[in-house]
């Protein structure tokens, strides 16, 4: 995140965190990220979502999280039909391998 001295020029931030999803205010525009249209932010602590990078002017990285999004795909949402869907079988290797020692018990 880059910004001024008393906060003028930020080029990117999350505004606010609701049930429903995120705020993101960038290059002076605001843009609400649904969980229900980006479930991989769903569940993540504050922190890691509010570390939010802004890339080559148009590229949104959260480093804690992986995830990279380009600022094409919130401002024109209908060019990008295809969403990500998180399931049960998306357990990590040691989620898995940790239910798996559960069950043998």
């Amino acid at each position: 995140m880059k910004s001024s001295r008393h906060g003028e020029n930020i080029l990117v931030s999350v505004e606010n965190i609701t049930p429903f999803g995120i705020w993101l205010f960038v290059k002076g525009r605001e843009f609400f990220l649904t969980y229900k249209d980006y479930p991989y932010f769903r569940d993540q602590t504050l922190k890691s979502i509010q570390d939010v990078q802004l890339l080559h002017d148009y590229h949104l990285y959260w480093p804690e999280l992986d995830i990279d999004l380009e600022m094409d795909n919130l401002e024109n949402p209908e060019k990008y039909p295809l969403k990500s869907k998180i399931t049960k079988s998306h357990l990590t290797h040691a989620d898995s391998k940790s239910a798996t020692n559960r069950s043998s018990r």
